[in-house]
């Protein structure tokens, strides 16, 4: 065992001073042991000597705990942990599975603290105790991270130190912020620190839409979300409004390079705006933070300023349960390059680049000939038309590419087949709605949640009714795979006005719910032999809930949809008195 006499090069130089010692006092020396470790560390040593500051209080830490309290890379710190261990300086926990170890004598690392860097923010938390305590709920009432879309929770005080970053450095007094992504909820510290200014989120997950919705409607705050898998783009509700853009997106290159490109183009002008980034790399992986600092760089964004350890996790041990904040500059209004679909931009789960998907072949051919038999009729239903990704062999007549079917109206033959295999069966109700046919095939897996139980089901039927009939057809080309069939209800006279109006939105979901309703309650009222002019329907959706503004069908939260036919029946019936 090493022994615990000072390093004999330790001088009043080579000693930090911790904060409790008065000024021009030394602090004692580390043991050899300790300074060994670190001396390995070279002019990084700072971050592994937080890891001994924190064990000198002698209690029990996990590893996890000390990577969350350091923001040090688990990797840095088990290593550290070992060579402790392996030197006799520590004491593990006396029980089986208890993983926890303490400081054989913590009295002789009394010197391991060290000053650190200014925080930019701390000084103006106490002022915000009130939205300290708002977010802390918030956070502890938000969805669980979902693994499949990389998500790891930020702390409550991580979105209140960004919101008070935001505020400091930038003028947000009336304007606009993009969320790009926002699991972390930061959207919702911004508009709690500056209540002027505008925040919208465009997320792919549901739940966070839902809970920041509740949040904002309680709150009184001004957030508006939006749904969207940005591989796809964003909505075009969005584009060319935001000034400034906050994004914290996977940690693959690819996943910082498609958002932060998502983000310019949610911009009024790039040039004279910022994108902030959070985004980690562990200290012991410096090829991966080059790999995508590299990325920015050939998007043309200068890295005006960096934030080490700014953000701050729940978890994420593997890169210190922390990331750094970037200023970016766009220094041209678009970004050289890019690409359109990029599908596998997170870094596990099913969207994952080593996970496998799509459909070979013989899936293709099998699923495209279930779905002409399914069609039998009179007339022979034809080609149809492709959508998403498909082999070269079922292809002969082309395809529409799933970013430009949700887009825009695409002209189609008289059925369509939608393959969202492969990590795209969050889109189902919306693929299905973004159709001009009067019959869909959307392709998912069986386990997807749209399609596996009955919750799921109906909650997908609530999304397109009353403009299809909805059917789940299993083994639909394999036995893993599952279509969901919709084909176009027929007009019926005896049809609830209110279906009416909500079955002209649905058909077309492209455009904004305020232009779609107006002209569906023009052609409804008409029908009922009670026609309205376009000044009437103009003042009757003007008078509708705030958060149909902005939106197209494509685009608004899932929770929204339960809304829709009270919206309808409220504007009907206030024609009807007109």
């Amino acid at each position: 065992m090493a022994g615990h006499a000072t390093s004999p090069g330790a001088d009043d130089s080579g000693a930090a001073r911790p904060d409790d010692l008065p000024t021009g006092a030394v602090a004692p020396p580390l043991p050899e042991a300790a300074y060994r470790l670190l001396h390995a560390y070279g002019v990084d040593a700072p971050r592994p000597r937080r890891v001994l500051a924190l064990l000198s209080d002698g209690r029990w830490w996990s590893s996890n705990d000390l990577v969350r309290a350091s923001a040090v890379a688990h990797s840095v710190v088990a290593g550290l942990l070992r060579g402790l261990d392996e030197a006799g300086e520590l004491v593990a926990e006396a029980g089986e599975g208890r993983g926890r170890v303490r400081l054989a004598r913590p009295a002789d690392y009394s010197g391991a603290s060290t000053d650190e860097l200014a925080d930019p923010v701390a000084h103006l938390l106490a002022r915000h105790a009130r939205g300290a305590a708002e977010l802390a709920r918030a956070v502890a009432e938000g969805p669980e991270s979902d693994l499949d879309l990389d998500h790891v929770t930020a702390t409550a005080e991580t979105a209140l130190r960004r919101a008070l970053f935001l505020t400091t450095r930038f003028d947000l007094s009336d304007r606009t912020v993009l969320c790009v992504g926002d699991h972390d909820l930061t959207s919702v510290a911004l508009a709690l620190v500056s209540p002027s200014t505008r925040a919208e989120v465009v997320d792919v997950d549901e739940r966070v839409l839902a809970h920041i919705d509740a949040l904002a409607d309680s709150l009184g705050l001004s957030v508006r979300t939006h749904a969207a898998d940005l591989r796809l783009g964003l909505p075009s509700t969005v584009r060319g409004g935001a000034d400034l853009v906050f994004t914290d997106p996977p940690y693959t290159p690819d996943g910082v390079e498609l958002f932060v490109r998502r983000g310019m183009e949610g911009m009024t002008d790039p040039r004279r705006g910022r994108i902030l980034l959070a985004y980690g790399a562990s200290e012991a992986t410096p090829r991966l933070a080059a790999t995508t600092q590299a990325r920015l760089l050939r998007m043309d964004l200068l890295v005006e300023s960096l934030w080490p350890d700014f953000n701050r996790y729940q978890a994420a041990e593997s890169i210190g349960a922390a990331s750094d904040l970037y200023v970016l500059r766009p220094l041209s209004r678009t970004p050289p390059g890019g690409t359109d679909e990029v599908a596998r931009v997170y870094s596990q789960g099913a969207n994952a680049k080593e996970a496998k998907g799509g459909l070979d072949s013989e899936t293709a051919l099998s699923v495209t000939a279930r779905a002409a038999e399914d069609l039998v009729g009179p007339a022979d239903p034809g080609d149809p038309t492709l959508v998403g990704e498909w082999p070269a062999e079922v292809t002969r007549g082309g395809r529409v590419r799933l970013s430009t079917w949700m887009d825009s109206p695409a002209p189609a033959a008289g059925y369509a087949v939608v393959n969202l295999t492969g990590g795209w069966e969050r889109l189902a109700a919306r693929a299905a709605l973004a159709s001009t046919t009067d019959a869909v095939y959307v392709l998912v897996p069986s386990s997807a949640a749209c399609v596996r139980d009955e919750a799921g089901q109906r909650a997908l039927r609530a999304m397109l009714e009353p403009r299809f009939r909805v059917r789940f057809l299993r083994g639909f080309g394999r036995s893993d795979l599952t279509a969901v069939r919709l084909m176009r209800r027929p007009e019926n006279d005896a049809e609830a006005a209110a279906d009416r109006l909500l079955a002209h939105v649905q058909e077309r979901a492209h455009g904004t719910l305020t232009s779609t309703l107006r002209g569906g309650l023009i052609e409804v009222s008409a029908r009922l032999a009670r026609p309205v002019n376009k000044r009437t329907a103009r003042h009757a959706v003007a008078s509708a809930p705030g958060w149909l503004a902005g939106h197209s069908l494509l685009d608004l939260p899932e929770h929204r949809f339960a809304e829709l036919r009270g919206v309808a029946e409220d504007l009907l019936a206030r024609i009807g008195d007109v």
